[in-house]
């Protein structure tokens, strides 16, 4: 038994040493016809040996910056081989610089950047040229007879409440009279750059203020400081250009107690001017009493200009009250 015993490792042993040698045979048969594309084998310290004789060592691993593309052969290490010589590396690169994602993506144009914006397609070189044509040869601003002329252009009348409206969204300084900057950052915020644009914007907007309460009170608010002379420093509205441009603020909107208001106004030349606060009270007064005065309570905190006002209507009342019933007599 003994005999057998050695025997059989004596064959064990030499089972393994042609193992050994078969696995070199196929590791060399293999980094020659580079059938490993995917594995990179290196010389790098070994980690865990494959190959348990220490005959042979070999260390894979995966190259993870380029994970998503085939990993390339890289070298083989022999530490010994049949001769004692270190074997020669090898090096075998199948790796291809992936280009990435964004460097593929075309760029996008300029003109399709901006699409979104409105206001980028209004072309300042033509508001440039549009006022140009109205400005005045002397001084680099609109004044009365270029204002007429683009009410021409805009087939409008110059006393048209569309005119008004216009000169509220220039936010114009002063009647009878556009400056460059006005008239451009204007029609800037409008988002028009020509005569065509302009008439459909004031018409969209007179649609917007029949609706709008909010919208009208900034219109109304600023059609009193449209009237002042700045350039004196004037401060209160005369009466006759309050009458003027109450009779246009309100076109379309006419509140029924102005006509006796204005009526009242012209009978009394004693009153020569509006001051702001009666104007700004004044939207609120004809809210307030409707289409009488029966509503008025002058202990509230009106204008006293508002008290004479329904002092006179109700004095007129009476008085046709009273002729009314001398008639009746008669």
């Amino acid at each position: 038994m003994g005999h057998c015993l050695s025997c059989l490792g004596n064959q064990s042993n030499a089972d393994v040493v042609t193992s050994t040698q078969r696995n070199k045979d196929e590791m060399t048969e293999i980094v020659s016809s580079n059938q490993v594309p995917t594995v990179m084998i290196s010389d790098y310290p070994q980690e865990e040996p494959l190959l348990h004789n220490n005959e042979i060592s070999i260390n894979c691993y995966t190259n993870s910056s380029h994970i998503s593309n085939a990993n390339a052969l890289n070298s083989i290490n022999e530490h010994s081989s049949g001769d004692g010589l270190p074997a020669p590396k090898v090096h075998v690169s199948n790796e291809k610089t992936p280009k990435p994602f964004y460097h593929k993506l075309p760029s996008i144009p300029h003109s399709m950047s901006s699409l979104g914006s409105s206001e980028s397609r209004v072309s300042e070189s033509k508001l440039n040229y549009l006022f140009d044509q109205y400005k005045d040869s002397q001084e680099d601003t609109i004044f009365a007879e270029g204002i007429e002329n683009l009410c021409i252009d805009l087939q409008l009348n110059p006393d048209d409440f569309k005119v008004l409206v216009l000169a509220w969204k220039l936010n114009a300084s002063q009647m009878c009279r556009f400056t460059k900057q006005e008239f451009v950052q204007g029609l800037k915020s409008m988002k028009t750059d020509s005569i065509k644009g302009i008439q459909q914007k004031l018409n969209d907007i007179t649609s917007e203020l029949s609706t709008d309460s909010e919208q009208f009170k900034d219109l109304y608010r600023f059609t009193f400081k449209f009237g002042l002379d700045v350039s004196t420093g004037q401060r209160i509205l005369p009466a006759d250009i309050a009458i003027l441009l109450w009779r246009l603020v309100f076109t379309g909107n006419e509140p029924p107690i102005l006509d006796r208001w204005l009526s009242y106004l012209e009978k009394n030349p004693h009153i020569r001017g509006i001051p702001k606060d009666t104007w700004y009270m004044f939207l609120n007064f004809c809210e307030f009493v409707g289409d009488d005065l029966s509503s008025y309570d002058d202990t509230e905190a009106w204008p006293s200009l508002f008290d004479d006002f329904v002092e006179y209507e109700n004095d007129q009342m009476n008085q046709n009250v009273t002729k009314n019933d001398i008639k009746i007599q008669d």
